[in-house]
């Protein structure tokens, strides 16, 4: 149904020079890439800046959130009996979950570029939240500061509503390469954080409260991610010629959420290029794509309901000691981080709706691979299930989120890429609340 259009987005990568049809570009594109119809910037200018900022933007829009999940053994220390990986992650998906229902519901009527700086700057606000809370307590446990940690994680899933939901819609108005960086960069948050706590850990490890030095200065360099992505968010990202070009054509289609986006880039639309066709509803897109919505909502609930309690609890014990659920989680992220670049291979996409949902649902039997591979196996039978786990999870996500927006208006777009993340952020809190089924009856409560 949709191949000969996957095909084709793949192509952009590769060839700069001539902007393929599926990017926005009329089929009047000039060899030069310039097109005399649509005003597009010749030889697709500012791509490779975009694609860029995509990434960095899908990295901020995580790291701080991956921050927290790659810092448990620090709260384990602090909490030791308040299994922080599981509350934290099931405080953090109700705001998160709650807060993209809302917007979702109203995304025609939200400006895209206020959403998504609030977002970016509530990061950056709360990260440095968390780095002020272990100064005035000097890194000391309790029930207190477990609260105030609690509170600052829901401001966190507060936030990701507001940026995923933001960038994924906005992103979907553009071309898929777009998209795929955006989630490369969500993947590399994950990677980057987890090799910063790595060497963190070990840079600290010798010294006198090491775990907690290294923790701050991790979350110090959290913090300026965010800011950075505010700063590229608000002035470099709306300045791009061909993010313009886009931004402008989805005002021709009748979107009113890039306004203040084509206002920052000193472009005025007329009103009466809006609303001149009909456009699909939420309903109709949901009856249309439900087994994209669907599929997304599976993928997160079997990757959640293992990712992170399970592998920092469920376990055991192993010749890495202390850092066996550190070298898992990053195992994780930096195979999620490959499996977001595999669609780019052509004989490696999954092209097919049907073959991705069975490729989603076949993804459930890792559960008792990993009940099993816990009971009996070794460390590097479970680092190996974490690979893959990484590794589908990644490609899967970047599979459906390009190729679900294929063939609608930018209205439409927009509407349908708020609903995936928030059938993606629904499926996140279903596998955060099933992941506590692992320790019921294991008196770990």
């Amino acid at each position: 149904m949709f191949s000969s259009y996957f095909n084709r987005s793949c192509i952009c990568l590769c060839t700069p020079r001539f902007p393929p049809r599926n990017c926005g570009f009329s089929r009047g594109s000039t060899m030069n890439g310039a097109t005399e119809e649509s005003g597009a910037p010749a030889r697709t200018e500012g791509k490779f800046t975009a694609l860029a900022v995509c990434w960095v933007l899908g990295l901020g829009s995580l790291v701080s959130w991956n921050s927290m999940l790659t810092i448990s053994d620090y709260y384990y220390q602090l909490f030791p009996h308040y299994h922080p990986s599981r509350v934290l992650t099931l405080v953090y998906q109700p705001f998160a979950f709650g807060t993209i229902a809302i917007l979702a519901y109203h995304e025609a009527k939200i400006d895209t570029r206020r959403r998504n700086i609030r977002g970016y700057s509530l990061f950056f606000i709360s990260t440095l939240l968390l780095i002020v809370l272990d100064l005035v307590t000097s890194g000391k446990g309790g029930i207190g500061p477990y609260i105030a940690l609690c509170v600052i994680v829901g401001s966190f899933g507060v936030a990701d509503a507001f940026v995923q939901g933001g960038m994924v819609g906005d992103l979907s108005l553009m071309c898929p390469e777009f998209i795929q960086s955006f989630m490369a960069g969500l993947a590399a948050s994950g990677a980057l954080t987890s090799g910063l706590r790595l060497i963190t850990k070990a840079a600290f490890e010798d010294f006198h409260s090491g775990l907690r030095k290294g923790t701050i200065l991790f979350l110090a360099i959290s913090a300026a991610f965010e800011f950075l992505c505010v700063i590229l968010y608000a002035i470099v990202f709306p300045k791009i010629p061909l993010v313009k070009f886009y931004r402008k054509k989805a005002a021709s289609e009748g979107s009113k959420t890039v306004s203040s986006d084509l206002a920052a880039a000193g472009i005025q639309i007329q009103s009466n290029q809006e609303d001149k066709t009909e456009l699909l509803g939420k309903k109709q897109l949901f009856q249309k794509n439900a087994d994209y919505l669907f599929g997304v909502f599976l993928i997160y609930v079997l990757t959640l309901s293992i990712f992170p309690g399970f592998l920092y609890e469920n376990t055991g014990e192993h010749q890495l000691g202390s850092w066996y659920p550190l070298v898992l989680i990053a195992m994780y992220n930096v195979w999620d981080l490959v499996g977001r670049y595999v669609p780019l291979i052509n004989w490696l996409k999954l092209e097919s709706r049907k073959g991705l949902l069975i490729a989603i649902l076949s993804r459930f039997l890792l559960i008792p691979a990993f009940y099993f591979t816990a009971k009996y196996g070794d460390q590097g039978w479970m680092i190996l299930l974490v690979s893959f786990l990484g590794l589908s999870n990644g490609h899967l996500t970047v599979c459906v989120f390009t190729a679900a927006p294929k063939g609608y208006k930018a209205p439409e777009q927009n509407a349908l890429g708020n609903l995936l993340v928030m059938f993606l952020l629904g499926g996140i809190f279903t596998g955060v609340a099933l992941d506590w089924l692992w320790i019921i009856g294991n008196g770990s409560f």
